[in-house]
């Protein structure tokens, strides 16, 4: 066996701690993640990890051998990376996660039109909330809402996520004379996203810079924010939205946008990816494709 072929699946195994992990990043059975790896230690002469039922861990001789099968593992991809940038168009496999609510409404119906383009790309995309090591699960890009913490990662930013309290047309028709500033929502039954760190206390900011924190409370607690936009369609009460979930709505009549002279905190929807001298032309074809089709950070569904 060629020792430099292994290399790749004993890092594999040692960043995901286990081979059946390992084996979902590479692609490839649990049973040959094993095989390789028995064989690289026969031929090794020593043991590179500790096993147990429930446990896997590198023992000295493969922490040893950790040290520099990284850095040859990294260097192998910086020079396929190096490689791909010169294609005059991508090709080979592109790994990404979108967050769930916004990626099946705004990005992954464009994936079709995407690899239209670049018929000689493959797309593994998965919909997902949870958080993700990127580099240990072998993507190539996750979008990602709010702040960077990872600092071995890049960020790319996409566009603004805004949010808008909002109604259904009819309970506006019946309460609008309660619903002309902030401070009335106090008195308001409003709908409360349970995920949020700050699901009671809503804040404004006026054309004064001035800032105006209202307490508000209701009898409906959701967490998904598609379960709360039904709930304010059914009358239930006061609601607050992202704009790339209630904008669309809004824009067809669905709901009514309250207190627009104000403005509420906002977050910021990233591209991530890892640190590389060579950015894969895969992904940076992808990021070009997908901000052309945002706006340019000017998002179609904040046009209302």
């Amino acid at each position: 066996m060629d020792t430099f072929n292994a290399i790749p699946v004993f890092v594999a195994v040692a960043d995901n701690a286990g081979f059946s992990s390992a084996a979902r990043v590479l692609g490839i059975s649990k049973s040959a993640v094993s095989k390789r790896i028995t064989q690289l230690e026969q031929q090794l002469g020593a043991r590179l990890f500790n096993r147990s039922t429930r446990h896997l861990s590198l023992t000295e001789a493969g922490e040893r051998y950790y040290q520099y099968a990284s850095q040859a593992s990294r260097a192998a991809q910086q020079a396929q990376d190096a490689v791909s940038e010169l294609q005059d168009a991508p090709k080979g496999l592109l790994k990404m996660q979108f967050p769930m609510t916004i990626g099946q409404m705004h990005l992954a119906p464009y994936i079709h039109e995407f690899m239209a383009c670049y018929p000689d790309l493959e797309v593994d995309l998965t919909l997902d909330d949870r958080p993700i090591n990127l580099i240990e699960e072998g993507y190539d890009l996750a979008i990602r809402a709010d702040n960077l913490n990872d600092s071995t990662l890049i960020a790319r930013q996409l566009v603004s996520l805004n949010s808008v309290v909002c109604v259904a047309p009819e309970f506006y028709a019946q309460h609008a004379k309660a619903l002309q500033h902030p401070s009335q929502l106090a008195e308001c039954n409003c709908l409360l996203y349970s995920y949020s760190n700050n699901e009671n206390i809503w804040q404004f900011t006026d054309k004064n810079a001035d800032v105006h924190k209202i307490k508000v409370s209701g009898n409906y607690r959701v967490n998904n924010s598609a379960a709360l936009k039904d709930a304010i369609f059914a009358n239930m009460g006061v609601g607050r939205l992202p704009t790339f979930i209630a904008g669309p709505a809004i824009q067809q009549g669905q709901l009514v946008a309250l207190f627009q002279e104000y403005e509420m905190p906002s977050k910021n929807l990233y591209a991530i990816y890892p640190a590389r001298d060579y950015l894969p032309e895969k992904v940076r074809c992808f990021l070009d494709f997908m901000i052309e089709k945002l706006g340019h950070g000017k998002p179609h569904w904040d046009t209302f």
